[in-house]
C-alpha cells in the first residue's frame, strides 16, 4: 500500500489522528470552555443534523471493541466492536443514545480515532438515514465478519431500533473503483428527494444511492500536489501527490451539490477546496484556501459555514475552527471561532451553529453551540 493511499484512508475518518497529535489530547476542555456544551461524553462524534421536530442527532463512530483485531492502515492494531451509536439531543436538552450496537473499529486499547457511524439525516419524525464508514478495501468484509455491515448506507426507525440497509457504498467502490486500488469510507450524507448523495472519502468519489440499492458515481475528486514536509528529506520545494479525501456534501442555494475535502498527507495548509458538482459530474472550485475541511452547511442567506479539523494542518495538531464564507464563494473567509479541539461536523439552527468537537476521542466528544450573530 502506498503512503498516499493509506493516508487518505486514515485521515478520512480521523482514525489514527491521535497518533499524530498525542500531545494535543489534553486540549479539549481548555479550547472549548468558552462555548455552551449541548452534548457530552460522546465516542468519536462526527456529523450531526437537526430533524424538523427540533431534535439534534449525532453520529458516534464508537470506540471499537474486543476484536477481532488487525493491523491498522498506518501500523499499530485496530479492533472491531459494536460500540457505534446515534445520539439524540431533544429540544429540552435531554441526551439519549437512541440507536446502539452499530459496527465500529478503533485503536486497540484506547478506542481513539474510530471508524463507524459517520453521518445522519432525518427522513421523517421517527426515521433516520445514516452512513457507517469502513476505511479499507471492501474485501476486508469477507475476512472479518464484524465488518460486514460497514461501508454502507442505512435507515432506521429510531423509536423501535429497526435498521434496514439502503445501499452498499463500499461495494460500489469495489465495482467501479475510479481511483487506484479499491478503498471505501462513506461519510458525509445528503438526502435529495428519494435519493441520497454520499461522500466516499476512501474512494475520492461522490456517489448517488437510491432506496432500492442502486448506486451511481456523480463525481470523482482529483488528486493534487502538496509541498513535501522537511522530515521527508526531499529537496526544498519538492511537490508530492496528495489525495482529495471528500468529507461532506450539502445542497447549495442554487440546488446544486457541494462537496468539501480534507486533502491527505501531508495535509497542507490552505490546499482544501469546496467544489460545486455540475450536472455532468465535472467540478468547479466554489471556495479555496481552506485546510482539512470535514463539513459544510449553507445558511438561508447563502453564507457557507465550514469546519476545519486542523487549521494549521494535521501534522501540527487537531486544533481547528468554524469558518464563514460569504455568498458566492471565493478564497476570502472569516474565522467565526478557532481553538476548537478536533472539530468535525456542523449543523445550523437559527443564529447558532452546532459543532462536534473531540472527534478523535472515546468519551471525550462534545457538541458545542457557536453563536453566529
Amino acid at each position: 500500500m502506498t503512503r498516499s493511499r493509506s493516508a487518505r484512508r486514515l485521515l478520512a475518518s480521523t482514525a489514527g489522528a491521535s497518533a499524530l497529535v498525542a500531545l494535543s489530547l489534553t486540549a479539549p476542555a481548555a479550547a472549548d470552555e468558552h462555548l455552551d456544551v449541548v452534548a457530552h461524553g460522546l465516542d468519536n462524534p462526527r456529523h450531526l443534523a437537526f430533524a424538523p421536530t427540533g431534535d439534534l442527532f449525532v453520529a458516534e463512530s464508537g470506540r471499537g471493541g474486543d476484536g477481532p483485531c488487525i493491523e491498522g492502515p498506518e501500523g499499530g492494531t485496530v479492533c472491531f466492536g459494536a460500540s457505534g451509536a446515534i445520539t439524540r439531543v431533544a429540544p429540552d436538552g435531554a441526551q439519549t443514545r437512541v440507536l446502539t450496537g452499530l459496527p465500529s473499529v478503533a485503536d486497540e486499547g484506547t478506542g481513539e480515532g474510530a471508524s463507524g457511524p459517520t453521518d445522519v439525516v432525518a427522513t421523517g419524525s421517527q426515521k433516520l438515514a445514516f452512513t457507517v464508514g469502513l476505511g479499507a478495501d471492501p474485501d476486508l468484509r469477507l475476512s472479518v465478519p464484524e465488518a460486514a455491515d460497514m461501508g454502507k448506507l442505512w435507515e432506521t426507525t429510531w423509536r423501535n431500533g429497526r435498521v434496514t440497509e439502503l445501499a452498499d457504498i463500499a461495494q460500489h467502490e469495489a465495482d467501479a473503483n475510479p481511483v487506484a486500488g479499491p478503498d471505501s469510507n462513506p461519510g458525509g450524507l445528503l438526502r435529495r428527494g428519494s435519493t441520497y448523495v454520499v461522500a466516499d472519502a476512501g474512494g475520492n468519489t461522490v456517489v448517488e444511492a437510491r432506496r432500492q440499492g442502486s448506486t451511481t458515481t456523480l463525481a470523482v475528486l482529483p488528486s493534487q500536489l502538496a509541498e513535501a514536509p522537511p522530515f521527508l528529506g526531499l529537496p526544498p520545494g519538492t511537490l508530492i501527490p496528495t489525495e482529495a479525501v471528500p468529507t461532506a456534501v450539502a445542497e447549495g442555494p442554487d440546488g446544486a451539490v457541494y462537496v468539501s475535502q480534507l486533502t491527505g498527507f501531508p495535509f497542507q495548509e490552505g490546499l482544501a477546496n469546496i467544489y460545486r458538482v455540475d450536472p455532468d459530474g465535472s467540478l468547479d472550485v466554489y471556495a479555496g484556501g481552506l485546510t482539512t475541511v470535514t463539513d459544510l452547511a449553507f445558511a438561508d442567506d447563502g453564507t457557507l459555514y465550514v469546519v476545519e479539523l486542523a487549521s494549521a494542518g494535521l501534522l501540527n495538531g487537531p486544533v481547528g475552527a468554524l469558518v464563514e464564507i460569504p455568498p458566492g464563494g471565493g478564497d476570502d473567509h472569516t474565522t467565526v471561532v478557532d481553538g476548537l479541539f478536533a472539530p468535525y461536523g456542523v449543523a445550523l439552527q437559527g443564529d447558532t451553529a452546532y459543532v462536534t468537537t473531540g472527534s478523535v476521542l472515546p468519551g471525550g466528544g462534545q457538541v458545542v453551540a457557536v453563536p453566529l450573530d
